[in-house]
C-alpha cells in the first residue's frame, strides 16, 4: 500500500507518526525493548499527549532477529499465527555504549542509535546489511483504517526475490506486491501462493510474520527501500542472516517448516483425464493403453473434478452413471502398477448431502448473523469447511479416508484461495488473517490424513494454494496457465520465485491448462515439465495424451520420461536435501551462483539440483539464448562441451534442449528407465564431468524410501581418479563414466569399456574402490 505522494508528502487523508529517538531501553534475559516517542523529549511536559512506539527484539534462532513494532498493545490477540519453531540454541546478547545499543543473535546484530534520530541497523560480518532509517517505521491513519509500516534500505545493485509464486518479473525490485491469495491464473499480478518472505542478494532474508494482508513496495514507493505494511497496531518481522541465499533458505525453513519427503513414485509421469473433457473407465483405459502401446511410462493416473456428479462438489462420491464400479475400476488400474489421484476441494455444494450435514453440525463457516456463508461461484450454493473446528476437520478427513480405503493413493487439493472475510470462524480467528492461512489448514488436514493412512514418506498432495509454512505439504503446482510459450515462461518465473520462498517441490500443467497447445508448445513444455521436480499432463477442455500432438511429442515424452527415471538417484538425492535442508530441487541461478552478477536476473533457466542446468526453449523455431557460469559445461545427451562464463545463442531441434552438467560434478544415473522407484544404487553409473586436479566430490545415493544407502567419493590427484564406495546393505555392481575421456592409461579393479560419451569402468559386485590412471 502506498501512503506517500512523492518523496516529501503524504497522500491526502493520510496521517503519520514516526519514532523520533530512543528514549529508554529495557533488557531481560531474552529480549531487548526499545521505547521511542514520536517527538523529542526535552522536559517532562513532552511526555504528555505523545504516542510511544515499542520495538522489541528477540532471537528465535541463531543469526535471526525478530522485531516487533507496536503502538497500541491492548487489542485482542486473535489468530491465526504462523508457527515458528524456535531454536533453543539461540543465546542473544545485549551490548551498549554511548552511541548505540545492540541486540545480537549469532552473527547478526540489531543496532539502535542512541543519537538524535531513530535508526535501526542490521549488521553482520562488519557491515550494515539493511537499516530502518528515520521516518521509515511509521504508524499511519488512513481512510481505510490504521496501519503499521516498516521500510528497510536497499543498497546499490541489491536485488530482491521471493514473496511467493509470482508470475511477473523474477526480480521484485520496482514492484508492488500484495500478499493476498487469489484465484487469478498465472497471467496477472495475483498469486495462489503468497508468502510474506523475501531473499536479498545482500545476504539476508526478511519474513513478515503476519498471515493477514501484507503489502510490499519493493523499491516502488521509496525507490531505495523495501516497504511492508499491515493493518492494525502491531508489525512483526524477522531478519535472517545468511550470508548466502542457500543459508537464508536453510534458516528460514528451519523456522517455518521443512518440506516432507514425497514418495519416489510421485516423481514419475502423472496422466490426467483433464478437467471438462468427457471420460469414463473406457476413456481412462484407452488413454493408458495408448501410453503403453507407445512405450510411455505412467506412474500416476489422476481423475479430475467430474469423477463426482455435477453440482455435488464435493461429496466425495463417484458419479454412479459414469463410474458404476469404482472399486473394481481402481483395482484394475492398480493391477497395471498405477497410483491413483483424485481431485478435491474444501467447498461443499448445496446439493451435496454433506452440505445439510455440515450445516446442521456447525462444520461450515458462518456469517456474523449465524447463517452458513454461501455463494454460487464455482458450485451452486456452496459452503466452506471450517477447519478451525476440530470436528469439522475430522468429518472432512473421514470422507477422504473412505476413498483411501478403496485404493486411492493421493489427492489434488485444489482451490483454497477464495476465502471470505465477512464471516466468523469456530475458533474466533480474525477473518483477515484467516484468508491466506486457510489453505494451510486445508492442506495440512489432507496431508496429515495421508501420512496417517499411508505412513510417513508415502504421502503427497498436488496443491494449488499456499502461504508461509505450506512447503511442509508437497507438492504444489502452478495453477491455471494458458497454452502458450509466454505462459510457459511465466510459469517458470512463478516456480523460481516459489523456490526462493522456501518451497522445495513444484510442478505445472505440461502444455498449459487453458486452451489446446500447438504441438511445438506442447513438445517444448514436455521437456521442461519432465525436467521439473514433478511432472503432470493435464488440461482444461482437451486431453493431453502426447499422440494428439504428433510423433515428435510422443518421442519427446518417451525420451524425457526415461531420462528422468535414469536421473532418479540424483533427483531423489536432491529431494532428500530439500527435505533435510530446505533447499529446493529446482533452483534459480541466483541461488546457486550468488557471486556471479550475470545470474541475478536469469529467469528462463534453472539448476535442477546443484549439478544440472536446464534451459527450456521458448520459441517455435528453437532459437534460444542461455547463460553459462564459468567452466566447461557438458551436454548430458550429446556430450558436447560448452565453455563459460558467457551467453550461448543457438537453434535447438524440436527434440533437443540445453541440459548441461556442471563442471566438477558427479551425477549418478540409475539403471532403470521405466519407473521412478527402484533400488537406485543397484547398477548405478557415476558420470564424472570435468573434475579438476585436487577436487573431491561425495555423492550420497538414497534408497527409494529416502534412507541413506551407498556413498561414493570421487577424488582426482594429478592424473589419477579414485572412486570409493561405502555403505549399502547388499553391495551391487556399479560403473564410472569419465565424460569426454576417450582413453586411459590403466584401470585398477574394474573393466574398461570404450564409449562415445567417455570411457566406462565397470565395478563388479563387492568392489569398494576403482582407480583410473589418465593419460
Amino acid at each position: 500500500m502506498k501512503f506517500t505522494d512523492g518523496y516529501w508528502q503524504l497522500r491526502p487523508g493520510v496521517e503519520a507518526l514516526y519514532p523520533v529517538h530512543v528514549r529508554d531501553v529495557a533488557v531481560s534475559a531474552e529480549r531487548l525493548s526499545v521505547y521511542a516517542p514520536t517527538k523529542r523529549i526535552t522536559d517532562r511536559g513532552d511526555t504528555l499527549n505523545t504516542p510511544l512506539f515499542t520495538v522489541d527484539c528477540t532471537a528465535p534462532a541463531p543469526d535471526v532477529v525478530a522485531v516487533r513494532i507496536s503502538r497500541h498493545t491492548g487489542g485482542r490477540a486473535r489468530g491465526p499465527r504462523f508457527r515458528i519453531d524456535a531454536d533453543p540454541a539461540a543465546d542473544p546478547k545485549v551490548t551498549r555504549d554511548e552511541e548505540s545499543v545492540t541486540f545480537t543473535s549469532g552473527a547478526l546484530g540489531a543496532r539502535f542509535s542512541l543519537g538524535d534520530r531513530f535508526r535501526l541497523e542490521f549488521v553482520a560480518a562488519g557491515k550494515v546489511l539493511t537499516a530502518s532509517v528515520p521516518k521509515a517505521a511509521a504508524a499511519l491513519h488512513t481512510a481505510d483504517g490504521e496501519f503499521l509500516r516498516e521500510q528497510l534500505s536497499l543498497g546499490v545493485g541489491e536485488t530482491i526475490y521471493g514473496l511467493g509464486e509470482r508470475f511477473g518479473p523474477f526480480v521484485k525490485n520496482g514492484q508492488t506486491v500484495d500478499v493476498w491469495n487469489a484465484d487469478g491464473g498465472t497471467s496477472s499480478e495475483q498469486a495462489y501462493k503468497n508468502v510474506p518472505f523475501y531473499v536479498s542478494s545482500a545476504g539476508y532474508g526478511v519474513f513478515v510474520a503476519d498471515p493477514g494482508p501484507v503489502s510490499f513496495e519493493v523499491g516502488s514507493e521509496a525507490v531505495s527501500r523495501v516497504q511492508f505494511s499491515v493493518p492494525g497496531q502491531v508489525l512483526e518481522y524477522l531478519v535472517i542472516y545468511g550470508p548466502t541465499p542457500r543459508d537464508v533458505l536453510r534458516k528460514y525453513t528451519a523456522l517455518t517448516g521443512r518440506p516432507a519427503l514425497p514418495p519416489a513414485w510421485s516423481f514419475g509421469l502423472w496422466l490426467s483425464t483433464s478437467f471438462t473433457t468427457p471420460y469414463d473407465e473406457g476413456t481412462v483405459t484407452s488413454m493408458l493403453d495408448g501410453m503403453a502401446a507407445r512405450d510411455l511410462p505412467v506412474s500416476v493416473f489422476h481423475f479430475d473434478t467430474f469423477w463426482m456428479r455435477e453440482f455435488h462438489w464435493c461429496d466425495f462420491e463417484w458419479d454412479p452413471a459414469t463410474f458404476p464400479d469404482p472399486a473394481g475400476m481402481l483395482a484394475r488400474l492398480k493391477a497395471r502398477g498405477l497410483r491413483i489421484c483424485l481431485w478435491i476441494n474444501p467447498y461443499i455444494a448445496q446439493r451435496s448431502a454433506m452440505f445439510a450435514e455440515g450445516a446442521a453440525k456447525g462444520y461450515l463457516v458462518r456469517t456474523p448473523g449465524g447463517d452458513v456463508w454461501q455463494w454460487d461461484r464455482w458450485q451452486a450454493g456452496m459452503g466452506l469447511v471450517d477447519f478451525t473446528n476440530p470436528d469439522a476437520k475430522r468429518w472432512f478427513q473421514d470422507r477422504l479416508r473412505a476413498l483411501l480405503d478403496t485404493g486411492v493413493d493421493c489427492f489434488k487439493s485444489d482451490f483454497g484461495e477464495r476465502i471470505p472475510v465477512e464471516v466468523e470462524w469456530a475458533d474466533g480467528s480474525d477473518p483477515l488473517r484467516m484468508h491466506n492461512y486457510y489453505t494451510h489448514l486445508y492442506n495440512e488436514a489432507v496431508f496429515e490424513l495421508l501420512q496417517e493412512h499411508r505412513g510417513e514418506g508415502d504421502a503427497v498432495v498436488f496443491a494449488r494454494s499456499a502461504t508461509a509454512g505450506g512447503q511442509q505439504f508437497p507438492v504444489h503446482w502452478g495453477g491455471d496457465c494458458e497454452s502458450s510459450f509466454e505462459s510457459m515462461a511465466e510459469s517458470l518465473r512463478g516456480g523460481l520465485s516459489l523456490a526462493l520462498s522456501g518451497f522445495g517441490f513444484w510442478s505445472h500443467d505440461i502444455g498449459g491448462f487453458e486452451g489446446t497447445p500447438d504441438p511445438v508448445v506442447f513438445t517444448r513444455w514436455a521437456q521442461f515439465g519432465l525436467l521439473s521436480s514433478h511432472s503432470r499432463l493435464h488440461g482444461a477442455g482437451s486431453y493431453r495424451v502426447p499422440w494428439l500432438f504428433g510423433d515428435a511429442a510422443v518421442a519427446t515424452v518417451a525420451e524425457y520420461t526415461r531420462l528422468k527415471a535414469r536421473l532418479m538417484p540424483y533427483l531423489f538425492g536432491a529431494a532428500v536435501t530439500a527435505h533435510r535442508d530446505g533447499l529446493p530441487v529446482m533452483r534459480p541461478m541466483a541461488l546457486e551462483f550468488p557471486d556471479d552478477p550475470s545470474c541475478g536476473h536469469l529467469d528462463r533457466q534453472y539448476m535442477l539440483g546443484e549439478s544440472i542446468l536446464v534451459a527450456p526453449v521458448f520459441s517455435a523455431d528453437g532459437d534460444t539464448a542461455f547463460y553459462l557460469p564459468g567452466g566447461r559445461w557438458t551436454d548430458l545427451r550429446s556430450g558436447e562441451v560448452l565453455a563459460g562464463p558467457g551467453w550461448v545463442r543457438r537453434r535447438y531441434a524440436l527434440g533437443d534442449l540445453p541440459v548441461l552438467a556442471r563442471p566438477g560434478s558427479v551425477v549418478p544415473f540409475g539403471a532403470v528407465d521405466d519407473r521412478p522407484d527402484y533400488p537406485y544404487a543397484d547398477g548405478v553409473t557415476l558420470r564424472v564431468f570435468e573434475l579438476p586436479d585436487g577436487a573431491r566430490c561425495t555423492v550420497d545415493i538414497p534408497t527409494a524410501q529416502g534412507r541413506p544407502d551407498a556413498t561414493f567419493t570421487v577424488q582426482r590427484t594429478g592424473t589419477t581418479v579414485e572412486v570409493r564406495r561405502s555403505g549399502g546393505s547388499t553391495p551391487s555392481a556399479w560403473r564410472v563414466q569419465l565424460a569426454g575421456v576417450v582413453a586411459v592409461a590403466a584401470v585398477g579393479a574394474g573393466r574398461l569399456t570404450p564409449d562415445p560419451a567417455g570411457v566406462l569402468i565397470d565395478a563388479e559386485p563387492g568392489t569398494e574402490q576403482v582407480t583410473v590412471h589418465l593419460r
